[in-house]
């Protein structure tokens, strides 16, 4: 989208892994695992896979240790002249354990494979739940919640749950077997080895443990640190006009650093804390294989062990050791997991708009003409139940009629076109359309009898036809011509170099801000709706422009009740009924020549516009 409300918030790049923390582990990891519960048979199958591929793996070097004990036979045999090497069942025993490596590997590539798909799936999933929940939020949502925050559930969040489930959770299975595995055939070879193996483990666990917990503010305060940078660019980059207007580049920059210095500090010790696992875990099990070295060479020495048996009890280690950095991280990988999972299911159980009652009616037909009457009866609201902001408000507006909200700044004039439009409901009183109660509509068909133009003009990447279609989707491309031309917005799309196809650029840059003004009033005239709402639609025009879109508006609003919000008190003078609001409440209201004859606050806002 090119044009809309910003909102600073935690961002991140996408798969960003953070170290925060789960507030309810398992009742975030349990809501996971019912959401992907329709691909559980194939998340079973891939453990299955996994494990039988570690067990493949595991029986390898055992195997090989035969072969070694044969060629050292077949040696010794040689040397003492009472036989030789025997080749050929030293090539089965190496055929046999290439058989298994071949084996093991075409199983993890097959479980990677349906991982994948999976983890793809449940993405989608999620990506597209969040995206319908989006649509289903009420406005005062966004009102209390930065975009930032939304679009990092949607990005950072999904894409740690995506990480975790493709490659985490096998690496688990793999890593757990593994152990489990690898202690299992050590144990077979020599008991006392793997005492001296084992001696090793706690040491190593305890520093894995030490550097995870001493590591997790770090990446928790890297990943809140994250969020003020990507926040802090957003803003700069929408409003990145008004800082060169302003010269507040260095002070931008210096925000910007003070961010980055930040960042840069939490990721250098996460990063380096992390970064000391490998290497201690490395040195301490170095340690151990030359505790088992000695300990197995004087064994072999005695006779108590084979060459063969030493060598695949050394790799076992390996493969021991190898894991148990990995499972010491298990803990961390689920927090991330549970965490993200957390923040998604929570935006997921966000409360959404009321529903529809079940006996909603259908919004009025266009050739019915009831639609076109609106009543305010004793309407109570506040953005906060403590704060009431619009007091008791009640006003007529006939059909056809042309209603203009006028009055200071925060008088209530936009609140009063959100209640008309439902994005909020009332605290008290009701809105009659077409002599029903507004709530006995469904939302969605109610809202479709208004046409709304607003001081903050939105479009999105397209070109303009189709920017000026989003207003009616089946609208052939002579409806967007002469919905253009009504708008006053023909002449100048015609002087574009690509015309109707021109695409719009990065924030609509190439085209001015009237211009954009134009076409989103030419978007409201294509949709044809019952009742017109515009606030400050012509604000960001010309006086000549606005003098033709006046007339352009005259003829649209003919035969349509139309609410008018304007500042400029020029352009309502022609107004059926104006309201005057004060502090939510209607002050005065009456036509133009009937408030200026009156002298109250009408008169002194317009004179004061008109004053020398």
């Amino acid at each position: 989208m090119m044009r809309g409300p910003m909102g600073g918030g935690r961002g991140g790049p996408p798969g960003a892994m953070g170290g925060e923390k789960a507030k309810d582990f398992k009742g975030s990891i349990a809501k996971l695992l019912r959401y992907i519960s329709e691909h559980m048979p194939k998340i079973i199958l891939v453990c299955v896979l996994a494990v039988i591929a570690v067990v493949l793996s595991i029986l390898g070097p055992k195997i090989l240790g035969n072969a070694t004990n044969e060629l050292v036979s077949g040696l010794m045999a040689s040397i003492s002249g009472t036989g030789g090497v025997d080749f050929g069942a030293i090539g089965r025993i190496l055929l046999t354990v290439t058989a298994l490596y071949v084996g093991s590997s075409a199983l993890s590539y097959i479980q990677g494979f349906l991982m994948s798909g999976v983890t793809m799936k449940v993405t989608y999933k999620l990506r597209r739940d969040l995206g319908d929940k989006i649509h289903r939020l009420p406005i005062s949502y966004f009102d209390k919640t930065t975009h930032g925050e939304v679009l990092s559930r949607i990005t950072n969040d999904i894409d740690v749950i995506s990480q975790n489930l493709s490659q985490n959770l096998t690496q688990i299975i793999t890593s757990v077997v593994t152990v489990i595995g690898a202690l299992v055939m050590m144990l077979t070879i020599s008991i006392r080895l793997t005492l001296i193996a084992l001696c090793v483990v706690p040491l190593s666990m305890v520093f894995v443990l030490l550097i995870a917990r001493a590591s997790q503010k770090y990446f928790r305060r890297q990943q809140e640190t994250l969020g003020h940078v990507n926040g802090h660019i957003e803003e700069i980059f929408g409003g990145h006009n008004l800082v060169k207007a302003f010269n507040r580049e260095a002070d931008s920059q210096g925000t910007f650093d003070g961010h980055n210095k930040t960042l840069y500090h939490t990721a250098w010790k996460s990063q380096f804390l992390s970064g000391l696992m490998m290497p201690i875990t490395m040195f301490v099990g170095n340690l151990g294989y030359v505790a088992i070295c000695l300990a197995g060479g004087y064994l072999a020495a005695g006779g108590a062990m084979t060459v063969g048996g030493i060598q695949a009890f050394i790799q076992y280690v390996r493969s021991f050791n190898q894991p148990l950095a990995q499972v010491a991280q298990v803990a961390n990988v689920l927090q991330q997991t549970a965490a993200a999972a957390e923040r998604v299911f929570e935006f997921l159980g966000e409360p959404e708009e009321s529903p529809d009652a079940p006996d909603a009616l259908p919004a009025p037909r266009k050739d019915a003409h009831i639609a076109q009457t609106v009543e305010f009866e004793h309407v109570r609201f506040g953005y906060d139940a403590d704060k009431i902001i619009i007091q008791d408000f009640s006003a007529r507006i006939e059909p056809g009629q042309t209603v203009a909200i006028v009055g200071p700044t925060g008088a209530g004039k936009t609140t009063v076109v959100k209640l008309l439009m439902r994005f909020y409901d009332l605290n008290g009183g009701r809105i009659r359309v077409g002599g029903q109660d507004l709530t006995r509509y469904k939302r969605d068909d109610a809202r479709s009898l208004f046409g709304m133009v607003l001081q903050d003009t939105w479009l999105f990447a397209g070109t303009l036809a189709e920017n000026i279609r989003y207003g009616r989707l089946d609208a052939t491309d002579e409806d967007v011509r002469q919905a253009a031309v009504a708008a006053q917005a023909d002449h100048f799309i015609r002087t574009l170099p690509d015309g109707y196809q021109m695409a719009l650029s990065e924030e609509t840059g190439n085209i001015s801000q009237g211009q954009r003004q134009l076409l989103t009033i030419a978007r409201a005239v294509l949709a044809d709706p019952d009742i017109l709402i515009l606030d400050e639609a012509t604000s960001s025009v010309d006086t000549r422009t606005e003098t033709h879109i006046q007339t352009a508006m005259q003829n649209l609003m003919k035969g349509r009740t139309s609410f008018i919000i304007a500042h400029r008190l020029s352009t309502i003078r022609s107004a059926d009924l104006i309201l005057v609001m004060r502090e939510g409440d209607i002050a005065e209201q009456g036509t133009h020549s009937e408030l200026m004859a009156l002298g109250g606050l009408y008169a002194e806002l317009y004179r004061s516009q008109f004053a020398e």
